[in-house]
């Protein structure tokens, strides 16, 4: 077998194969003759058909099942004697002439770069240090409070906090606003759902009264052609309600979970996930910095082919999180994140073979455990995640990305930053 390889551009290798003639017609005659053993044509006994009429009738076939046979084996003993690493399956053409007796192929496909790790030692990474006090306990509790607030309906004009029940109308330009009108539509005074103004505007309304809203959208507003432009609403008001917040009783307990509605119980809840969710923010955020840090230290060339399944596989799991399977969005929009995550993936994987990392069987059902905690049933969920192998192996990746990026921090300068629980959830909220 003779092989050539040629550089294209960037990680793109041609490789050429001439496979040994004596080797595919050899192949050829064998399934022939496996052939003529079974083979039954019109004018000939069983078995007794001649090799000639065989190869008329199934030549073509046979010639083409082994040429692929012959190109899929011969591919992997050919990158192996070049030294290469593919990224993806290769382009192929086949060059067969049977008169010149030739067989062969031309491969391209990109391969995987090498990658010489930069040293880390000069990175710093901060590290928030931060715990849950009783002032974000009561926080949090009121919060949830305030997600089982119910509505009643009041005998007052609306304030900041209360929902009104409003028909309106909007122009632009004294021509009708199209989607800007509804009826008997609940609008929550302060969630600031509706464009700058529109809520401000019904604060001190009553029942049966209208209003006229001189406002404007905003200069960035998401239709280009509303951006900045004055829009007057015609708002009236058919009921206002006043909202409803239980009380820190047993029936709140109750409400999230807790089944005997202890008070002490529901707040040892309450921390404990209040707890949880601080460890995944700091170590997301250490996490985070970490993958920065290495991106910077090893500028990789990606591999277009897993560039374009990566972006296949984010629009798909965009689409299908968005509900909205049908639609097709671009992959401009996904490119620059699919060039990081493979870039990532890459470097990750180089640091975890140079260094034999391997993912900590403890750590794993650690990270199950924690993640099954949540459920009313922990048990069923670790037994779910260590009955399937392709759920355990989710884990197991998360936890070696995790074991890679203490490789790092024990590399890199690490400094301790002090922060609140709410300092850590505003930043991140912000992000």
């Amino acid at each position: 077998m003779q092989v050539s390889v040629e550089s294209g551009e960037g990680l793109e290798r041609r490789m050429t194969v001439d496979l040994p003639p004596e080797r595919f017609e050899a192949e050829v005659a064998s399934r022939l003759q496996q052939v003529a053993r079974t083979a039954r044509l019109a004018g000939f006994r069983p078995g007794k058909v001649p090799l000639k009429v065989l190869r008329q009738r199934f030549g073509e076939q046979i010639n083409h099942e082994v040429f692929g046979d012959l190109m899929q084996s011969s591919f992997s003993e050919a990158v192996g004697q070049q030294q290469l690493r593919p990224a993806g399956p290769p382009r192929v053409i086949p060059a067969i002439d049977h008169t010149a007796r030739r067989y062969g192929y031309t491969a391209t496909f990109d391969v995987l770069p090498t990658i010489a790790l930069g040293p880390l030692t000069e990175v710093s990474i901060k590290r928030p240090v931060a715990e849950v006090g009783e002032a974000d306990l009561e926080a949090m509790i009121e919060r949830l409070r305030q997600q089982r607030k119910t509505w009643a309906k009041v005998e007052r004009p609306a304030e900041r906090g209360d929902r009104v029940v409003a028909t309106f109308s909007g122009t632009v330009d004294g021509e009708p606003l199209p989607g800007g009108s509804a009826t008997d539509r609940l609008i929550e005074l302060g969630a600031e759902q509706l464009i700058p103004g529109f809520e401000d505007g019904l604060v001190g309304i009553a029942v049966g009264e209208a209003r006229t809203l001189n406002l404007a959208f905003p200069e960035g507003y998401q239709a280009p052609h509303l951006a900045g432009k004055p829009v007057v609403f015609e708002v009236s008001v058919s009921a206002v309600e006043g909202p409803v917040v239980p009380e820190v009783d047993a029936d709140l307990a109750r409400a999230y979970g807790v089944a005997d509605g202890d008070l002490e119980g529901f707040r040892a809840d309450v921390r404990a996930n209040m707890e949880r969710e601080l460890r995944t923010r700091i170590q997301a955020r250490v996490k985070n910095q970490v993958m920065d840090a290495l991106i910077a230290a090893n500028p990789v060339p990606v591999p277009g082919v897993l560039v374009r399944d990566e972006v296949k596989t984010l629009r798909e799991r965009t689409s299908r999180e968005a509900g909205a399977t049908g639609m097709q969005l671009p992959d401009a929009l996904f490119e620059e994140s699919a060039r990081r995550r493979v870039a990532l993936g890459l470097i990750i994987a180089e640091v975890v073979r140079q260094h034999g990392i391997q993912a900590d069987p403890q750590r794993v059902r650690a990270a199950v455990e924690d993640m099954a905690a949540t459920y009313e049933t922990p048990k069923e969920v670790v037994d779910y995640y260590y009955s399937n192998r392709d759920h355990l192996a989710t884990v197991e990746t998360m936890v070696l990305e995790d074991q890679v990026a203490d490789w790092v921090l024990g590399q890199a300068k690490v400094e301790d930053e002090a922060m609140s629980f709410q300092q850590l959830t505003d930043a991140d909220a912000g992000r």
